[in-house]
């Protein structure tokens, strides 16, 4: 059966690298978390503080439930920092508040992997929710048309995955650059910021090489079945 193709083997280093990214974000946020910045501002002071900075008076800033559950919507133009950031003036709070605000700016400035992400992010969560199902229709019926469009729609959520590496990767790297130009943080603090981004980073290290060891593995079982 499918289900027990050998071909699953393939995951186990993105499986991996996903478990460790995530107990090592999970642990540097949790001890920075702990150690108060000097700065003199808390997540969404800070976040006020960037975006005036930068101009972009017409993004608002919200609060949502849960831990790390910071993003930007491109969309509505608002920051949303979880409940970890919002109050607090911990150096991991001030680092992922300027991570986010990093995309806000990127939004602004038309940062082109940014635009390209969100102009085929439809079509990337429609392929997540189908390619497999194509695929495994595709498979059982012998159909190997279907089986192929499956491994199509597959594509585009790689694309997605690859694109997301620059985009995070450079938000980080401005709210490094905010953080010591603009608020002049010392640098024992940025080390803990950069620990902290680090290792979210790798999280998005470890979907990307999912993405493409998933690919790899719909196109080997479809050869083994051709």
């Amino acid at each position: 059966m499918m289900f027990y193709d050998p071909t699953i083997i393939l995951l186990i280093p993105a499986v991996l690298l996903a478990l460790w990214a995530q107990i090592t974000v999970q642990s540097r946020f949790s001890h920075y978390s702990r150690v108060r910045s000097t700065v003199g501002m808390n997540g969404a002071q800070l976040a006020r503080f960037i975006l005036d900075s930068a101009g972009l008076y017409d993004v608002k800033i919200e609060t949502i439930p849960g831990s790390l559950t910071d993003h930007y919507d491109p969309r509505t133009k608002v920051v949303r920092l979880s409940q970890s950031t919002y109050s607090s003036e911990s150096i991991a709070a001030l680092g992922v508040v300027a991570h986010e605000i990093g995309h806000a700016i990127q939004h602004a400035n038309n940062y082109a992997p940014l635009v390209i992400r969100n102009a085929i992010a439809p079509v990337a969560q429609f392929s997540s929710n189908l390619a497999w199902i194509f695929f495994i229709i595709g498979l059982i019926t012998g159909a190997f048309g279907l089986a192929q469009f499956g491994i199509y729609l597959f594509v585009a959520v790689v694309a997605f995955s690859l694109i997301t590496l620059p985009v995070e990767f450079n938000a980080s790297s401005r709210a490094i650059k905010i953080l010591q130009t603009n608020l002049a943080m010392p640098q024992e603090e940025l080390k803990g910021v950069k620990s902290v981004l680090g290792a979210a980073a790798m999280t998005y290290v470890a979907a990307t090489l999912m993405a493409i060891l998933q690919l790899l593995r719909m196109i080997f079982i479809a050869r083994g079945r051709d």
